[in-house]
């Protein structure tokens, strides 16, 4: 009788623990909240991307294909956080997460990079090294560390709006352009372009690619004077302007 009450006892406890790689089953925030050091947005610095990390990957059925460059890259999307379940456990760059880290995961960004997340409900920013893959649901673009997360204020609800941008090192800056919109038509930016040229004494040129006709500003030789320009610009009724890093 003995022998089979303690069968039972060791079935139960086997049914309740968790399996496979992580001793948690469900994700959860950690035990205290981020000190102000670790909210920090990284330096953007040039780093070798990981080879094993850049080939063609499958999860879930599906395959995904990551960037050889993150050079002008922007997305808008929903962000989510993962936290405690994974602090400690190697990422796909091969380091150790954690979860008070300013650092993200995402599908198809080289590892690693770096990007700047604006939470689009608040107006909060960070600045994260991608070093993980992630996340894998289709509604969502960018996993944060929960610090990061807290930092740019949705870390009690889980997800947020927000948009990513790209950014390289400044040793890595040759001639950055802004570019400012797109049209069908290159008469619908011919006069805006004129506008801007003369509000902010930049050169402005219009290319045409895939069809599209393109509104830049530049080239830009001083990173920081081209940042600067970029916040101007986008306080100015063009929200949607971002940075470029080649013509």
């Amino acid at each position: 009788m003995k022998h089979l009450l303690l069968l039972i006892t060791l079935i139960l406890i086997s049914a309740c623990a968790p399996s496979g790689r992580y001793s948690m089953r469900h994700d959860a925030a950690p035990l205290r909240a981020p000190y102000p050091e670790e909210m920090q947005d990284v330096t953007v610095t040039s780093e070798k991307k990981s080879i094993s990390a850049s080939q063609p990957y499958e999860v879930l059925g599906k395959r995904y294909i990551p960037l050889h460059s993150e050079a002008g890259f922007t997305e808008t999307g929903i962000a989510s956080w993962y936290g405690r379940k994974f602090h400690g456990h190697d990422t796909s760059n091969g380091e150790p997460y954690d979860m008070f880290a300013m650092t993200a995961a995402h599908k198809t960004l080289p590892l690693p990079s770096f990007v700047r997340v604006t939470n689009l409900e608040n107006g909060n920013t960070a600045i994260v090294r991608v070093n993980d893959r992630g996340p894998f649901h289709d509604d969502r673009i960018i996993d944060l560390s929960y610090a990061a997360a807290y930092k740019l204020g949705y870390h009690r609800q889980g997800t947020a709006k927000v948009k990513i941008e790209a950014l390289l090192p400044e040793t890595n800056h040759h001639n950055a352009y802004i570019q400012i919109a797109a049209a069908q038509s290159v008469e619908q930016l011919g006069v805006l372009a004129k506008e801007l040229t003369y509000e902010y004494q930049v050169d402005s040129k219009i290319v045409k690619k895939d069809g599209i006709y393109r509104l830049r500003l530049g080239p830009i030789d001083n990173a920081q004077v081209a940042k600067e320009l970029l916040d101007k610009i986008k306080a100015n009724s063009h929200q949607n302007a971002f940075m470029l890093y080649s013509d």
